[in-house]
């Protein structure tokens, strides 16, 4: 498979103090990779990093080009989209125009049939559709992730990026977005998956990162992870390796 991302020893410092210690990652073309760890690990300053969001030193490639100095208004237009862990929703908005707003850059390069992806979104959140008309800040926060959801959907990415999907929603929920991003697998998208759920996320994903003080401190295959002493004593509960045994 040909890598989609690739991150080579990525560093980014706040001030005098390093927030990620050469990181370094790839995403193969369709696959999930999921990045576990704990609060406050480096995960989301990894993912700003890959956006341009934060300063950085090393290298991000996708799709064979280097990013340096590339600003984060052109990676999406390239097709990379972040979700953020805090949604980011236009509140006074209603749920239709966030997501006419998802594909602004698809329309700002003349794509006239941009618009027409609407019915796509709302056949694969039917909830969305419903509340097309609602203002988005009244959502539920299940709602307002798949909104958020939606909305990056509509900017047709290539590499979808979320930030801890799963972060403050009930578990019903967190099951119906975990379904969509299996669903959005199937369907070819290419997804990096930052998570502090890592039962969900090894569960979808093909490989992983544990991401632990700013560094890499292991990598593999999804199910290895999950069987990993390690990641299951730290991530996945004791329960789950009596369960193995």
């Amino acid at each position: 498979m040909n890598a989609l991302l690739e991150v080579d020893a990525l560093r980014v410092f706040y001030r005098k103090v390093e927030g990620l210690h050469r990181a370094s990652l790839r995403v193969e073309e369709g696959s999930v990779v999921t990045v576990i760890g704990p609060n406050g690990a480096g995960k989301t300053t990894l993912l700003g990093a890959i956006m341009g969001l934060l300063p950085s030193s090393g290298a991000v490639r996708y799709a064979g080009a280097e990013l340096a100095g590339v600003p984060t208004e052109a990676r999406v237009a390239r097709g990379l989209c972040l979700v953020p862990e805090r949604r980011e929703l236009f509140g006074e908005l209603s749920v239709e125009d966030n997501l006419r707003l998802g594909a602004f850059q698809r329309v700002r390069h003349g794509e006239r049939d941009a618009m027409r992806d609407l019915a796509a979104i709302y056949a694969r959140f039917p909830r969305l559709e419903e509340r097309r008309a609602q203002l988005a800040g009244t959502l539920s926060g299940g709602e307002r992730q798949m909104l958020a959801l939606g909305r990056a959907l509509m900017a047709k990415p290539r590499l979808l990026m979320l930030d801890e999907p799963s972060l403050g929603l009930a578990p019903r929920v967190v099951r119906d977005i975990y379904h969509i991003i299996a669903d959005l697998k199937r369907a070819g998208v290419s997804i990096l998956l930052v998570e502090q759920n890592a039962r969900a996320a090894l569960q979808v994903a093909d490989r992983g990162y544990v991401l632990e003080t700013g560094q890499i401190t292991l990598e593999g295959s999804a199910a290895e992870l999950a069987a990993n002493p390690r990641v299951i004593e730290s991530y996945l509960g004791l329960a789950a390796r009596s369960a193995g045994a």
